[in-house]
C-alpha cells in the first residue's frame, strides 16, 4: 500500500489526518524502506494509528513502572475510579483472567495495557451497569406498578395513512421486548377480518396472521405477558371469527380468567402471567343486555375519549355494525374480552376524584398531558393502583411520536409509541427498557407504587428521600465513528457530543461539547458537562454524537440512552447505536462520570 493509497484508506476510516503526522506513521512502519506498506508493516501502521493515548495515560496514573497494573494497583483503580464495592479483589481477578491477553502477565496477575482496554471496552467497563442488564427486579407486584413496553398501531411499517401493514411490524415490536401491541380489526371482503388503519390506503393483513404471528413471536425475547389490544370495529359475524381465531391458535396461552380487581392486591403480577397472552378492550355487555341490540348510548353530556380525535381509538363496534349486532354474537367475542374497561375522558376524571373501579383507562396524548397539568399528584395516585394506556394523537398521519417521559412521570404504565418510527423517543423507550433482562417489564419506584403518595412531578421535593445529585460527565474520546448515512464518500465528519437528561420538569437538560474538525476515527474533546439530578428514579440520560454543520442541521451520527440508576461511575465506554437502536460496533466515546450527592437548599 503507497502512502497515497494509505491518506485514501484514512479517509474512508473518517479521518482527515494532518499529511505530515500521517507520512512520520507511514515512514516509520515502512520498516523496508520499500516506499509501500506490506504485511506485519501495514499491521504495525494500523497499531499505532489506533494507539489509545486516553487510556494509556489513566493506565500510568496508577501503573508504578507505567508497562503493567499489579493485582493490589488494578485493585485500586478499580475502588477508587469505578467505585466497584465489595469483593474488589477477586472481581478483578477475574477481570485479569478474562481480558489479558498474555499467558505470563495472567499467570502473574498482572494486567498489560492491552489488557486494561479490553477491560474497558467490555460490558464490565461499559456506562450501562451489567448487573441491570439481568433480571433483577421483583416481579411478584401486581402489573400496575410496572412500567410495560407497548406499541401503537403495531402492524404499521411506515405511516398511517399510506404505509404498509404487515405481521413484519409485530415481529419487530415482539423481539424489542414490547408486551403491549395493538390490531385495528375491520371487517375483511372476503369474509375473514383483516387489520389495517381504517378509512385510509394503508394495506391490510387477515387477523388470523396476526394472531398465528402473535403464538410464535409472543415469547421469544421475553417469557412475561403479552397484551393485546384490540380496536374493534367488525360486524357480528366476523367478531365470531376474531374469537375463534384467539382460542383456536392461542389456546391454553390465551388468558380466560378474569382480571376485574379494584386494588393493586387484587390484580396479578407478571410472574403469575408468565407465557400468558390478555386481551384489551371494550366489552359488548352493554350490547347484549340492550333489548333492541343496539349499544346503550353513553350518559347526556358524557365525553368521548374519542373527542377531537380524527380516529375512533378502540370504538367497541363500527358505526356498520351497530345496526345489525345481535345479543349471543355480541357475547362471543366478549367471553375473550378479560381486560376491558378503556373509560371516556369525563369518567376518568370522576375516577380520579372518586377512586372509581375501572381496571384500565385509555387516554390521547393531548388529554393525558391535560390531566398531568391539572390534576398531577391526584394521576399519580390513580396510576399507583388502575392500569392507564396513552395512545399518540390521531393527527399524528407521519406516525410520529410524543414524548413519553411526562407519561412515565405521572406512572402511566402503558405509554403506547409508534416503534417502527426511529428518533428520540424510541431511544428514550429503548433506554428505559434495557434493564431488567429487556423483559418488558420495569418495576416502578416507590413512590409511584403507593396509592397515597405526596408525589407530582412539578414538585421534585415532593418525592421522599435524598439528593439532589450532581452528575459530572467528562466527554474524553471517540472511537471509529461512523459516516453519516448517503453522505459523499469523501466526507469526514465534524462530531460533537450532547448529553441530554429527561426526567421531571426540574431535571430536563442539555448539553454539548465543541466540534472536531475532520475526525470521526479518533476525535478528541476532554470537556465536562455538569447537570443536577432531582429525581434520578425517573431520569434518563441520553447521549448523541451529531455532525456539524454551520450552514443546516446537524447530521446524526449515533446515539445511546440508559436509566441515570443504571450509570456507573469512572472510566467507561458508552457503545454508541444507530438511528433504529441497532449496535454500530466499535463505534464509542471514552468519557469520566462522576455522581456526588448534594445537600438540599433550605
Amino acid at each position: 500500500m503507497s502512502f497515497k493509497e494509505v491518506r485514501q484508506l484514512l479517509k474512508m476510516m473518517n479521518m482527515d489526518m494532518n499529511e505530515d503526522h500521517a507520512l512520520r506513521l507511514f515512514q516509520m512502519a515502512d520498516r523496508s524502506e520499500s516506499g509501500t506498506l506490506e504485511g506485519e508493516e501495514f499491521v504495525l501502521f494500523y497499531k499505532a494509528l489506533t494507539q489509545r493515548d486516553d487510556v494509556l495515560d489513566v493506565f500510568q496514573v496508577f501503573s508504578q513502572d507505567g508497562k503493567k497494573l499489579t493485582l493490589l494497583e488494578f485493585v485500586d483503580f478499580l475502588q477508587q475510579e469505578q467505585l466497584e464495592g465489595e469483593n474488589t479483589q477477586e472481581f478483578a481477578m477475574e477481570l485479569i483472567a478474562r481480558y489479558e491477553p498474555s499467558e505470563t502477565a495472567r499467570a502473574r496477575h498482572m494486567l498489560s495495557v492491552n489488557g486494561f482496554l479490553l477491560y474497558l471496552l467490555s460490558p464490565e467497563g461499559a456506562i450501562f451497569n451489567p448487573a441491570h442488564g439481568t433480571l433483577c427486579q421483583d416481579m411478584t407486584q401486581p402489573l400496575c406498578h410496572y412500567f410495560i413496553s407497548s406499541s401503537h398501531n403495531t402492524y404499521l411499517l411506515e405511516d398511517q395513512l399510506r404505509g404498509q401493514s404487515s405481521v413484519e411490524g409485530y415481529i419487530r415490536a415482539l423481539k424489542r421486548g414490547c408486551r403491549c401491541l395493538e390490531a385495528d380489526c375491520w371487517d375483511g371482503p372476503s369474509g375473514e377480518p383483516v387489520v389495517y388503519h381504517g378509512h385510509t390506503f394503508t394495506s391490510k393483513i387477515p387477523f388470523k396472521d396476526v394472531v398465528t404471528t402473535l403464538g410464535q413471536y409472543a415469547f421469544q425475547a421475553s417469557d412475561y405477558p403479552v397484551i393485546l389490544s384490540l380496536e374493534n370495529h367488525c360486524g357480528p359475524e366476523q367478531q365470531d371469527l376474531l374469537a375463534q381465531h384467539l382460542k383456536g391458535i392461542l389456546g391454553e396461552r390465551l388468558l380466560m380468567a378474569p382480571l376485574d380487581g379494584h386494588g393493586p392486591t387484587q390484580l396479578p403480577s407478571p410472574q403469575e402471567l408468565r407465557g400468558r397472552i390478555i386481551l384489551k378492550g371494550k366489552r359488548a355487555e352493554s350490547l347484549a343486555h340492550s333489548p333492541s341490540g343496539q349499544p346503550d348510548k353513553a350518559p347526556e353530556g358524557e365525553a368521548s375519549e374519542d373527542d377531537d380525535e380524527p380516529e375512533a381509538e378502540e370504538d367497541s363496534l363500527s358505526q356498520e355494525a351497530k345496526g345489525k349486532a345481535k345479543k349471543s354474537q355480541a357475547k362471543e367475542l366478549s367471553d375473550c374480552i378479560i381486560y376491558c374497561h378503556s373509560v371516556p375522558f369525563r369518567s376518568f376524571q370522576q375516577a380520579l376524584a372518586h377512586r372509581r373501579p375501572y381496571e384500565m383507562a385509555s387516554l390521547p396524548e393531548a388529554k393525558a398531558r391535560k390531566l398531568i397539568k391539572e390534576a398531577g399528584n391526584e394521576f399519580v395516585r390513580h396510576n399507583a393502583w388502575q392500569l392507564t394506556r396513552i395512545y399518540p394523537s390521531g393527527l399524528r398521519t407521519d406516525s410520529s411520536n410524543y414524548d413519553p417521559q411526562e407519561m412515565w412521570n405521572v406512572g402511566c404504565q402503558l405509554v403506547a409509541l409508534n416503534v417502527q418510527t426511529a428518533g428520540a423517543e424510541m431511544d428514550l423507550c429503548d433506554g428505559l427498557f434495557q434493564q431488567n433482562a429487556r423483559c418488558g417489564y420495569v418495576l416502578k419506584p416507590a413512590f409511584l407504587r403507593d396509592a397515597e403518595t405526596a408525589f407530582d412531578p412539578d414538585n421534585p421535593r415532593s418525592r421522599a428521600g435524598g439528593g439532589p445529585w450532581s452528575l459530572a460527565i467528562q466527554v474524553i474520546s471517540g472511537q471509529q465513528l461512523p459516516k453519516v448515512a448517503s453522505s459523499k464518500a469523501s466526507a469526514i465528519v465534524d462530531p460533537l457530543v450532547r448529553v441530554e437528561i429527561h426526567g421531571v420538569p426540574a431535571d430536563q437538560g442539555r448539553q454539548e461539547t465543541q466540534y472536531v474538525d475532520n475526525n470521526g476515527f479518533n476525535p478528541s474533546w476532554g470537556e465536562t458537562l455538569q447537570f443536577k439530578v432531582h429525581v434520578p428514579e425517573l431520569a434518563l440520560v441520553r447521549f448523541v454524537v451529531e455532525d456539524y454543520d454551520k450552514t443546516s442541521r446537524n447530521d446524526f451520527v449515533g446515539q445511546f440512552t440508559l436509566p441515570f440508576a443504571s450509570i456507573k461511575s469512572g472510566y467507561r465506554h458508552v457503545h454508541l447505536l444507530s438511528k433504529d437502536g441497532t449496535a454500530i460496533p466499535p463505534s464509542s466515546l471514552f468519557v469520566h462520570i462522576q455522581i456526588t450527592e448534594l445537600p438540599y437548599p433550605e
